[in-house]
């Protein structure tokens, strides 16, 4: 059963950590400052006060727009911020213990590289190395996978990816894959061991054929130079795939 006041205060939580992940997705690929300078209205260039600020609040009380000029205030930062608190009191509710913060703060960072990539095709080393070094830290008050399965789990999965795309550059001549998937594989094994990966990834082709069905289903052309977000998809596999997986290996014993 889920409980009630750690999971409000996981929501909170998630609020407020989802206001600065909105943030960095609105500025970081525009070569914005994230930590510096205070947030303005992207409009008329007002500095927005502590009432403009409050996650979800603020924009409901001003019907998505600027006090000041009218201006449409970009619905990332609900959605991300309302985000943000499903995952804070799913996880805290559920687990109220440093497991359930480890567990926020997966499915936060997943969910920021997800919009990034779906945005910008573009995972910062910014976030995917946190995101590993917080598997091997925190990583063992969510999971039990051993360290060395992180560990070999964080080798194989960038490993995997980084062969992929050099073959495909090899042989195709082109990009075909960014080294940022590869180091979110590798992020994603670190946290749920080498066990997980394959089930991760088969997950995240499904998603992937899945976006290009529904795509295909409104008319628009699907052909080879066709940009797909594989970060996205590995993002909404991973914690599937890893449940997946544990799943299948304790019905086999």
């Amino acid at each position: 059963m889920i409980q009630a006041f750690p999971a409000l205060l996981g929501a909170t939580a998630g609020a407020i950590a989802g206001s600065f992940l909105a943030t960095i997705i609105l500025r970081w690929p525009q070569g914005r400052g994230v930590l510096r300078g205070r947030s303005a209205c992207d409009g008329c260039g007002r500095v927005l006060g502590v009432v403009d600020l409050v996650p979800m609040v603020s924009a409901l009380v001003q019907r998505g727009r600027c006090r000041s000029c009218g201006a449409p205030i970009d619905p990332l930062h609900g959605r991300v911020e309302a985000g943000c608190a499903i995952i804070g009191a799913l996880a805290l509710g559920f687990s109220p213990d440093p497991g359930g913060v480890g567990w926020a703060m997966l499915g936060w960072l997943l969910l920021t590289l997800a919009v990034l990539d779906r945005r910008h095709f573009w995972l910062p080393d910014g976030l995917t190395l946190p995101l590993a070094f917080l598997g091997f830290t925190i990583g063992p008050w969510v999971t039990d996978t051993t360290m060395a399965g992180r560990a070999i789990g964080a080798m194989t999965g960038y490993l995997t990816l980084l062969l992929i795309a050099l073959g495909y550059r090899r042989f195709r001549g082109r990009d075909g894959l960014g080294l940022g998937d590869a180091k979110l594989l590798g992020a994603l094994g670190a946290w749920f061991g080498w066990q997980a990966l394959p089930f991760i990834l088969l997950l995240a082709a499904s998603v992937g054929l899945l976006a290009v069905g529904a795509v295909m289903a409104t008319g628009r052309r699907i052909d080879g130079a066709t940009r797909l977000p594989l970060g996205t998809f590995l993002a909404i596999a991973a914690v599937p795939g890893w449940w997946l997986a544990t799943v299948l290996t304790s019905a086999g014993r």
